[in-house]
């Protein structure tokens, strides 16, 4: 394992995790913002738009993850690199995306 076999697994954690948002939102027919909207990724998309952008996030995912060096689900240092990255996005997207569907308002009695 080289550190670039663990920076594939970032991005491929990175896109994985991507991938669950706008994949959910195409399944259940609601619009989600994505970089093809106006504003990008402030605008909502179709759910069409968000499944192809959802599945094509899942199969650069597997790109990283399955095809790059011998990615061993239970080797810590594998599963840690794949998990910061769905963290990373995670994160953010909690951040990004709370802003307009009310995630990050915290209420004080």
């Amino acid at each position: 394992m080289t550190w670039l076999h663990l920076l594939s697994w970032f991005f491929g954690g990175l896109f994985l995790m991507n991938a669950v948002p706008h994949v959910v939102s195409g399944a259940t027919g609601r619009p989600f913002q994505s970089p093809f909207a106006t504003p990008p990724g402030e605008g909502l998309s179709s759910s069409t738009v968000n499944m192809l952008w959802g599945l094509f996030n899942l199969a650069v995912a597997y790109g990283l993850i399955c095809h790059v060096g011998a990615f061993d689900p239970r080797a810590l240092p594998d599963a840690a690199a794949t998990g910061l990255g769905m963290v990373a996005i995670g994160l953010f997207s909690a951040r990004h995306f709370g802003r307009f569907h009310g995630g990050d308002v915290v209420e004080t009695p």
